[in-house]
């Protein structure tokens, strides 16, 4: 990138006159007119709806075949991957490996700011690399502003090795866009604290990372209807909310549910067809397995038994 480049001003950096006095107005006008602009965010996100569907779909072929999905960020941007990609293991049953975050400056960078990172293109090369990225992965590049160094020689070299790569940015015509398979523009205009991306734009990214994984999951069969029937009820909250599952879709009670899951060693897939269809956990397995790990295949096999638990 040439210093012209560099020096190029971006809408996430500037100011806007309609925040100039914001520390003389009171809380309550402050508080509106920061939810006024919150409200345009999802209305940009919106118009990315395109190109969020061309990566949710490359993404769901790409990890039914084995690969993953990996988000590289700096700084606010690299801390929201690290957020998706956390979640996705307990509410979905995946494997920590299965979605990834590298952030710029490793885990410490996590809650100790290491701003300077960001600039370290060797460092974004040596994460691709050390993630051992392949044809089989997706690789998502997240800056708002579309030019971090980390963030376009990582998904540079992600290209190089042969991984679909998607940009996330929030500015038009980025430098993550040239260099991204898929890119994704969600243009949310100056902030309300001139610069602050971790506002409009880190919301913005929420989203479609929101999306993104979510929606994939949602296609590889980790939900049945809007159920997370492969949670991991690791806590008490997470085993009463498996417990409703299972008796939502096998239509028993929770006493049945919860004995259902008790001898599934609490896999939701497993204890619903235990308890609907009258099976044992054993059956049950192979049941899911035969179906590609899909609950409404496994039940779709054949009609209901009397159930016997």
């Amino acid at each position: 990138m040439t210093g012209d480049e560099m020096s190029a001003p971006l809408t996430t950096e500037t100011g806007d006159a309609r925040f100039a006095g914001i520390d003389r107005m009171a809380t309550a006008d402050l508080a509106a007119l920061m939810n006024d602009e919150d409200a345009t965010v999802p209305l940009a996100v919106r118009a990315a709806l395109p190109a969020i569907v061309r990566a949710i779909d490359a993404t769901v072929a790409r990890m039914a075949g084995g690969g993953r999905l990996i988000y590289v960020g700096a700084g606010s941007s690299g801390r929201i991957g690290v957020l998706d990609a956390s979640e996705i293991p307990p509410t979905f049953g995946t494997s920590p490996d299965h979605v990834v975050a590298l952030i710029a400056g490793g885990a410490d960078a996590i809650v100790l700011p290491q701003e300077g990172a960001e600039d370290d293109v060797d460092a974004g090369i040596a994460a691709i690399d050390g993630a051992r990225v392949s044809p089989d992965d997706v690789v998502v590049g997240i800056a708002s502003s579309g030019r971090t160094p980390y963030v376009i020689a990582a998904l540079r070299r992600a290209g190089e090795l042969g991984a679909c790569t998607v940009g996330l940015s929030c500015n038009e015509e980025s430098e993550l866009s040239v260099v991204s398979d898929i890119p994704i523009e969600v243009p949310v205009g100056p902030e309300f604290v001139a610069g602050s991306t971790r506002l409009k734009a880190g919301t913005a990214q929420k989203l479609v990372l929101n999306m993104l994984s979510t929606i994939t999951m949602v296609r590889l069969g980790k939900t049945y209807g809007n159920l997370m029937v492969d949670l991991s009820p690791t806590n008490t909250k997470l085993r009463a909310r498996a417990t409703g599952i299972v008796g939502d879709i096998a239509g028993v009670g929770r006493d049945e549910a919860a004995a259902a899951l008790r001898r599934t060693a609490f896999d939701v897939k497993q204890a619903v067809l235990v308890a609907r269809l009258g099976i044992p956990p054993e059956e049950a397995s192979a049941r899911l397995a035969r179906a590609g790990g899909r609950l409404r295949g496994a039940l779709a096999a054949d009609p209901p038994k009397e159930r016997q638990l």
